[in-house]
């Protein structure tokens, strides 16, 4: 199974107080892949630095590194086409083409802008964590 994580869920998934234990200890076991594009990378980088810090953002940067390397489950993309999916917040297009591209199950967010996959007519559908913890990792 393959995932886009929204930076809105990449931030308490590395929070000082991780609200979202499942999904990281499903990455770590290989359960899941994880798919990214540059401009994601960026986003990420920049809201994490911004939010919670250099080192926080380092942490996040490691993990992937970790994920590469230990379970070749970080699928990277570059996204050659732009799906133009999310109206409401044209900036959240980026999870949607990566998402699209990488041929991902789903895109995990609390952002209801992305709601607009869900009617889009391709493979990958919003999720809240809380649902795809219910639905897939449920004893993870």
């Amino acid at each position: 199974m393959i995932i886009v994580i929204d930076t809105n869920v990449l931030l308490p998934l590395f929070s000082a107080k991780a609200k979202l234990p499942e999904i990281a200890r499903a990455l770590l076991n290989g359960q899941i892949k994880w798919a990214v594009s540059q401009s994601i990378i960026s986003e990420y980088e920049e809201i994490v630095t911004d939010r919670s810090g250099n080192q926080r953002w380092t942490q996040v940067r490691r993990f992937l590194s970790l994920l590469s390397a230990v379970h070749d489950n970080v699928v990277w993309t570059a996204p050659a086409f732009q799906f133009h999916i999310v109206a409401g917040d044209p900036d959240d297009n980026k999870f949607s083409d990566c998402a699209i591209t990488a041929d991902a199950d789903y895109v995990i967010t609390s952002d209801h802008h992305l709601d607009a996959l869900a009617n889009a007519g391709y493979k990958p559908q919003p999720i809240t964590p809380e649902e795809f913890i219910r639905r897939h990792l449920s004893g993870a």
